[in-house]
């Protein structure tokens, strides 16, 4: 079995280039330089460093072979230009060794040893901790920015790709012991891990996605780390950056996460639904990870339905005033959260959000307007309206009304005038009372635009009748008396 393994494990590399040895990676054999381990130089003209020899000798153990294969993937290579030697038989090289490793661990029956698992880590924090690469137009040269709208691919790719799929296959190998890898897979290599959803490549934020989250389940002593470092992440981006490319990947890791939460909710966990997650609706590009941030959201209240009035409380916090698509997403949260909504807490907040409400009736943007009546068609939101009509339609019933006299959008008007109709099939006595108030109302209203009609017609008349000429004197009130300081006595 071991040499099978170190067989599986090894391969062959040339001690000079020109001896003609096989073996894949191995440079061309027509090249003047030495990549061997035993004294060759690196030519500075190539973009490639020199790889280690991995062959090893017959006395060989199964980790002295493995360590080899990881000192050689610790070698980086320059994806950034288009150099001579970009694709150089070193890459290729490298990436072989890469995908031996990721079938090794695959495959493994036998435990890794404290330096193999060691080893990986180093080898992990070498390739993954970097500085991202800046954002460029393809065929621009590198001199133009890219649009932000624009995907971006790292170049560098080719290799990462390899080492995040060893990444993943360490994480999950039951042969990697779970107490001797948390020495190396700390909290500072997590805290590393968690600053690379911030990458602009949306397939290393995927691979990411993955790795942390078989990382929070694996390694169960660094789970109040985890979650504490990814509340401080969302507290910079809703505070200070407003720009993270990884939040919708942190919410979605989180969300199994929270269905995984023991009833009770801890108040730590509900700390973080109140300080974290609603907060996140304030900056603008939440449209990027809201279906994330409401799949969080839901979980809470499906943990504890009490939560409900305090994420409705905080969507009206958060409410946007001029932005309408902003404003429509928000009106499809509320219709989940109302769903998962009890009779309790519905009756708590109810009065400010069907205020709100009566605000998008009236909006001038038609989907907006269109989609806050369509509340109504959800079966469980009626059922609480209705058990609470006597509250809620004196509060909406003047913008129902104004939106069948004046909204300009037909679809806006029959669906207004549906909504009323279900009113009135609910209430007449109720309606008919809102009706003759609104009326009462609008009299008054005419009556005092009247009056400062008529204010303003007698200030005119006097202006006119005072003509203003350029010799302009005031007047001094002369006193009857001087005036005398007080004395004290």
């Amino acid at each position: 079995m071991w040499k099978g393994f170190i067989g599986k494990l090894s391969g062959k590399a040339p001690k000079s280039v020109g001896g003609g040895g096989g073996g894949w990676g191995s440079p061309p054999s027509k090249s003047p330089t030495s990549y061997g381990a035993n004294g060759g130089q690196w030519d500075p003209m190539r973009s490639s460093p020199p790889l280690p020899v991995v062959a090893g000798a017959e006395g060989d153990t199964r980790e002295d072979v493995f360590l080899r294969k990881v000192t050689v993937c610790c070698v980086l290579f320059d994806f950034s230009t288009d150099r001579v030697g970009r694709d150089s038989p070193e890459r290729e090289r490298k990436r072989q060794v890469l995908m031996s490793l990721v079938d090794c661990v695959g495959a493994a029956e036998e435990p890794l040893t404290e330096a193999m698992v060691s080893a990986c880590v180093g080898m992990f924090a070498i390739n993954l901790f970097r500085v991202f690469p800046p954002k460029v137009r393809p065929g621009a040269g590198g001199a133009a920015e890219a649009d932000e709208d624009d995907p971006f691919f790292d170049p560098s790719w080719y290799h990462l790709q390899v080492v995040y799929e060893l990444l993943l296959r360490f994480v999950m190998s039951p042969v990697v012991d779970v107490k001797v890898a948390r020495k190396y897979v700390d909290n500072s290599f997590i805290s590393r891990l968690l600053d690379l959803l911030d990458s602009d490549d949306p397939r290393e934020r995927d691979c990411l996605k993955t790795v942390l989250h078989r990382i929070y389940g694996k390694f169960m002593g660094n789970r109040p780390f985890i979650r504490k470092a990814v509340s401080n992440i969302i507290y910079r981006f809703v505070s200070e950056d407003d720009h993270h490319n990884g939040i919708a990947e942190l919410l979605e890791v989180f969300g199994s996460v929270i269905s995984g939460f023991a009833k009770p909710l801890k108040e730590e966990h509900k700390l973080f639904l109140c300080k974290a997650l609603i907060p996140l609706h304030k900056p603008k590009a939440v449209g990027m990870y809201l279906p994330q941030l409401t799949y969080c959201i839901t979980q809470f209240i499906d943990k504890e339905p009490k939560l409900s009035g305090t994420v409705i409380r905080g969507l009206l916090k958060y409410w946007p005033v001029t932005n309408s698509q902003k404003e429509m997403m928000f009106l499809g949260e509320l219709e989940e959260v109302l769903e998962l909504t009890e009779m309790p807490e519905f009756q708590k907040c109810m009065v400010p959000l069907f205020r709100r409400v009566a605000h998008c009736l009236n909006s001038s943007h038609f989907q907006v307007a269109e989609r806050a009546l369509y509340l109504w068609n959800n079966e469980h939101v009626f059922n609480l309206i209705s058990r609470n009509h006597q509250v809620i339609l004196p509060i909406i019933y003047p913008a129902l009304e104004r939106n069948a006299r004046l909204h300009w959008n037909q679809s806006v008007l029959n669906v207004t005038m549906n909504v009323r109709k279900m009113f009135f099939d609910m209430d007449q006595k109720l309606l008919l009372a809102c009706q003759k108030k609104f009326q009462e109302e609008e009299e008054k209203q005419a009556e005092s635009e009247e009056r400062r009609r008529l204010i303003w017609e007698h200030l005119e008349r006097n202006a006119a009748f005072h003509q203003v000429t350029g010799d302009i004197s005031f007047s001094v009130v002369t006193k009857s008396a001087p005036l005398v300081a007080p004395t004290m006595t």
